[in-house]
């Protein structure tokens, strides 16, 4: 067990009558960059909660670092970190005294304290606006404070909740650079929910998939996307030129067809399965006098595992999701949070 950071068994949370994390169990090997991906109201949020001993589970148990989430809830929480997708931050302190409140709640003494701050702010470049207000820097600015925040502590698993959201492209790639470094230099063990499968693919080493509160997929992102390759899975972007929704709805129908997103006025990105799949998509193009620009073979992605096996697609998790009150402090504070 020692090997393990995480260790759920039959793990769950119950609403009343709303099971919203259905007896989960799966294990997060120590020095692993692990993703926790699902639609939104899978489940995700209400485990990761739970491994954070920020809820309390309803049946089933888990340890993390090695301690009980209900037994050794202190324990835990001194040996994690958490990011969560709200920004824990104060606008009218300074970085170096936003930093300063949060060691202060995790009882690091001062000394240890000055030069862990000044270690994470060089860590992320950010050693320059030490002294200048959190107000006045860019969502990525914010975000790269708000990582290093959860490792004042120096934990040793790390979970990350939609650590890139809003963030412009430089950002998101500044960000992700560090979650590399934190977990190759560090060996922190991370946890990362992410509704960006290419996120997940990039820097996971494993990938499980929650849909209605159970674990679905629980593999490498290479071997989940064999899953779909391995059963003669075709996915294909179509150029028709004069594309109609009349057009798009009759190849949906094509029993090869397993999924088809529209990615513009004329591209269409085909999910589809059998022997015959390509011969009979374009026989279905043209008996509808579909004019076709160009035929692309694409690889599977990750977006394709999660559509195929949950039947739903994430681009627009994040936009849909429900606001929630959602509390803004470290670990060691509950609140009550509605489910997602």
């Amino acid at each position: 067990m020692d090997e393990y950071s995480i260790v759920t068994d039959s793990l769950t949370k119950r609403f009343g009558d709303l099971v919203a994390v259905d007896h989960v169990s799966f294990s997060v090997k120590k020095g692993e960059i692990f993703g926790f991906l699902g639609p939104n109201g899978a489940g995700k949020t209400t485990t990761i909660r739970m491994l954070c001993t920020l809820s309390r589970p309803s049946d089933g148990s888990a340890t993390v670092a090695g301690f009980d989430i209900v037994k050794g809830d202190n324990q835990v929480r001194e040996h994690i970190g958490l990011v969560s997708e709200k920004m824990i931050m104060y606008d009218r302190l300074t970085a170096y005294e936003n930093l300063k409140l949060f060691a202060k709640l995790y009882n690091i003494p001062k000394q240890k304290m000055e030069e862990k701050i000044d270690e994470l702010l060089k860590l992320v470049h950010m050693e320059k606006w030490k002294d200048a207000q959190i107000g006045t820097f860019s969502t990525g600015m914010k975000q790269r404070i708000n990582v290093i925040r959860a490792l004042l502590n120096e934990p040793k698993i790390l979970f990350l909740d939609e650590p890139t959201l809003g963030l412009d492209p430089q950002s998101t790639a500044e960000i992700r650079e560090f979650i590399r470094k934190i977990n190759a230099e560090n060996h922190t063990t991370i946890i990362l929910t992410t509704h960006m499968m290419a996120e997940a693919d990039l820097l996971c080493n494993r990938v499980g998939i929650i849909d209605h509160g159970k674990i679905v997929a629980l593999d490498t992102p290479q071997a989940l996307k064999k899953m779909i390759s391995g059963e003669d899975m075709l996915v294909i972007e179509l150029d028709i030129s004069n594309l109609t929704n009349g057009m798009a709805e009759i190849l949906q129908k094509n029993e090869c067809v397993k999924a088809l997103t529209r990615l513009s006025d004329t591209r269409l990105k085909v999910q589809a399965v059998g022997a015959n799949a390509f011969g009979s998509i374009l026989d279905t193009v043209k008996s509808q006098g579909g004019i076709l620009q160009s035929v692309k073979n694409l690889q599977p992605t990750l977006e394709d595992v999660f559509l195929h096996i949950t039947g739903r697609e994430v681009r627009d998790e994040a936009s849909s999701k429900v606001k929630e009150t959602r509390h803004h402090g470290p670990p060691g504070m509950r609140s009550n949070n509605r489910v997602r």
